[in-house]
């Protein structure tokens, strides 16, 4: 019996370890990714949350700009993808058809690299009010937000590959991890 006690108490504390090792490590890249795009803004999930909940949908424009793979996976509840490679053209020629009068655009990818770089695209292109999640999709569903594939509820996300599917709790790692090489960028 005291074994099973001190193994369950060695558990939690490794867990508890992990949680805090990951978001270390989610807010480091945060911090580099805000000094590699200074002119990109951010919003934390807990802010973009408390928007979401309080404002009418069309205040905020979600957009996911990981791969279709990944996306199919989960995904912010009302996002909508939109692929990392549109040239810049497209994306003028996209995204005013598609963005409600005044809304926020709020970018997202696994942890923030990819979107932030389209929101530095989206900037320049003449798109002001452009912000990325962050610490993307990774914070979000690891502080328990909701997700979802296509209408349902979702419990996991892409690990988009096996060096930084780690910075997923354990309980959210979905498909793709074992089957993919990652790319240089999250």
């Amino acid at each position: 019996m005291a074994v099973d006690h001190a193994r369950s108490t060695r558990a939690r504390s490794s867990d508890a370890a992990g949680k805090r090792v990951r978001r270390w490590v989610l807010d480091l890249l945060a911090r580099a990714i805000r000094r590699r795009f200074r002119r990109v803004h951010a919003v934390s999930p807990d802010a973009l949350a408390r928007q979401l909940a309080s404002e009418p949908c069309d205040r905020v424009q979600l957009l996911d700009v990981r791969t279709a793979e990944e996306f199919a996976v989960s995904h912010l509840p009302g996002a909508r993808r939109l692929d990392p490679a549109a040239s810049d053209p497209a994306l003028l020629r996209e995204l005013p058809a598609t963005r409600p009068a005044g809304a926020r655009v709020v970018v997202y990818c696994a942890v923030g690299y990819r979107s932030a770089r389209m929101a530095e695209r989206m900037r320049a292109a003449g798109l002001d009010d452009v912000v990325n999640l962050e610490g993307g999709i990774f914070r979000w569903a690891n502080e328990g937000r909701p997700l979802v594939r296509g209408l349902d509820p979702a419990h996991a996300v892409h690990p988009y590959g096996p060096a930084w599917g780690w910075l997923l709790e354990p309980e959210l790692r979905g498909p793709g991890e074992e089957s993919r090489n990652p790319p240089a960028e999250p």
